[in-house]
């Protein structure tokens, strides 16, 4: 989502210049409900994309993603039936962040938290943001993990960095989460990484070689294909042969959720994600459950429960 104060704070040069389009879309509450519509997608769950909330000092960061998360709020509750999201936090500043997740879970109203893959010169699984992590484990949050353009980015001439660099930094993000020990000790935590976990399906078993380094021995004592099977994965900008060949060797059919990356892609790009998975040769239980099941199991396990037995 791109809300108005959101917008106007962090400017749509700065969202536009990651974009294969250059600009930042138009949106609206109103405007992604007329596009659910035509593409039969009863309910959306919101969250906040790159490039986030950077540049700013403390107390105007704070600022913004209190902002943001009202207005999510009130979108949420003023259409209960369509809208669910994910909120922000004020990274890099882990004690605001910490206050922030109380403050959308206890008051506000949330269905999880969206963090994205870097901040600054660190990624997610720095040990510094473990304190986040144990306030999301304690509140068994879904955490939505979303790609920027990170330290490590090098950047290519006619390259946006949403082409290139969002998934190699969601891949360096899941191994900062991975080998900083997140996935171990905050088992109650379920992430769901977008664009199909970037290269991840693709090096699985390249990176379970890191079992064999003696230092790691302990870290990866779990086994690291089993701690990457865990997790969950979204289908946005990857429903095709070529990721899905891979992403379903690594996880099961269960741990894939539609996600359309509207409105940073646009809408033809939602239409394109419903066919291709269409074309995937997937079992019409597989599809429902990519498409609406597995949302639902974990949002509303009740609601899931009901639909199987109707």
């Amino acid at each position: 989502m791109i809300p108005q104060r959101y917008l106007q704070a962090v400017g749509a040069e700065a969202i536009g210049r990651l974009l294969v389009s250059g600009r930042a879309p138009e949106w609206t509450p109103e405007i992604s409900l007329a596009a659910m519509d035509r593409n039969g997608i009863l309910k959306a769950y919101t969250s906040m994309s790159a490039p986030g909330i950077s540049g700013f000092g403390e107390d105007e960061t704070a600022d913004i993603v209190r902002a943001f998360n009202d207005d999510a709020g009130h979108m949420r509750c003023n259409h209960p039936e369509r809208f669910g999201t994910f909120s922000y936090l004020p990274l890099p500043y882990t004690e605001l962040a910490v206050r922030e997740i109380n403050r959308v879970y206890d008051d506000v109203g949330t269905d999880g938290i969206c963090l994205l893959t870097s901040y600054g010169d660190r990624y997610i699984g720095d040990p510094e943001f473990l304190p986040i992590f144990e306030a999301l484990n304690a509140r068994q949050a879904v955490v939505f993990v979303h790609p920027d353009s990170g330290p490590c980015a090098c950047h290519i001439e006619g390259v946006p960095a949403a082409t290139l660099e969002f998934p190699f930094d969601t891949t360096r993000a899941i191994l900062s989460l991975l080998m900083n020990r997140v996935f171990q000790q905050f088992p109650d935590i379920r992430f769901i990484f977008s664009h199909a976990g970037g290269a991840v399906p693709f090096l699985a078993e390249r990176l379970s070689r890191l079992e064999r380094i003696p230092k790691n021995q302990e870290i990866l004592k779990d086994g690291v294909i089993n701690l990457l099977s865990r997790q969950y994965f979204d289908t946005a900008l990857s429903a095709n042969k070529y990721a899905f060949s891979a992403l379903l060797e690594l996880v099961d059919h269960s741990h894939i959720l539609f996600g359309s990356d509207y409105p940073f892609a646009p809408e033809d790009t939602m239409d394109a994600t419903i066919k291709g998975l269409a074309e995937l040769s997937l079992s019409s239980s597989q599809l429902f459950a990519i498409e609406q099941g597995n949302a639902l199991s974990l949002f509303s396990p009740g609601l899931v429960a009901a639909t199987v037995e109707g």
